[in-house]
């Protein structure tokens, strides 16, 4: 099956401004910035063949094709990056049988995340959607436990049943739990990892749909789906040994550089 990986990258966001540009600097001192750091995500992933970075805004573009990357420009009209990741599609002609969506706020995403996104989606044909979900231990949860704790929206939470359809997604911490949990402890919270893949039919169609109270309460696009009656399907992936976090506010900056340096990445 054909498969794209389009990174959705906007310059005006509200939280951060200027987000995909901003320089993160690595185990060996060297600054890459948000944008490129997630190219190089993207293009770790095998059995790929196309990656795009999809973007309204030609200071992105310029940074993006200045390392190399492929530019899709899409209009300002597009809400969120799964419309983005529409667009591009139809931009390119279609025909990919897999689109898949690498937030461009997620440089610390493993190749294996995607890969294993990639091949639950296609064991499951009744799904339009799946998205990768990763389970907290003690030390994840308790960072997003202080993001909430002083007013940050930090990562995002999912739920979801016995045949691993999402029954929410919130940037609350959910499932509530009173228990204390430390270090490399097990919880029963799952971070939602920031990628999603689809089936062109579910992609096209998303853009055509309202926003709904859920989707705009929570700022959280994956929900419109749901709202819309199309299963979720979460994947579960392991760290096996890597840290994960996505850069959500300008306090993500030193947190993922000290993860960079202490996994020694470049």
């Amino acid at each position: 099956m054909s498969v794209l990986i389009a990174i959705p990258a906007r310059y005006a966001s509200s939280r951060y401004p200027g987000k995909p540009l901003v320089p993160l600097t690595g185990a060996t001192g060297k600054a890459m910035t948000l944008i490129e750091r997630s190219w190089r995500a993207a293009k770790s992933v095998s059995g790929v063949d196309k990656v795009v970075v999809a973007t309204d805004d030609d200071r992105i573009r310029e940074a993006a094709e200045g390392f190399g990357a492929e530019v899709v420009m899409t209009s300002e009209a597009c809400q969120n990056g799964t419309e983005r990741c529409a667009e591009a599609h139809e931009v390119l002609g279609g025909g990919y049988e897999i689109i898949v969506n690498l937030q461009g706020d997620a440089p610390l995403t493993p190749h294996w995340f995607v890969e294993d996104l990639i091949s639950g989606l296609r064991a499951a044909p009744e799904a339009g959607v799946a998205t990768p979900v990763l389970r907290c231990d003690g030390d994840a949860l308790n960072s997003l436990l202080n993001d909430r704790k002083h007013g940050r929206v930090g990562g995002t939470t999912a739920v979801f049943s016995s045949d691993n359809s999402a029954m929410y997604f919130s940037k609350e911490v959910v499932p509530f739990t009173s228990d204390s949990y430390a270090g490399t402890d097990p919880t029963p919270v799952f971070h939602h990892v920031g990628v999603y893949a689809y089936r062109p039919d579910a992609l096209a169609a998303y853009p055509s749909w309202p926003t709904g109270p859920l989707e705009q309460l929570e700022g959280l696009e994956q929900l419109r789906f749901m709202e819309n009656g199309r299963k979720v399907l979460c994947v579960e992936v392991e760290a096996k040994g890597r840290q994960f976090w996505e850069l959500n506010n300008p306090q993500d900056v030193p947190k993922i550089e000290a993860m960079m340096a202490d996994m020694g990445l470049e």
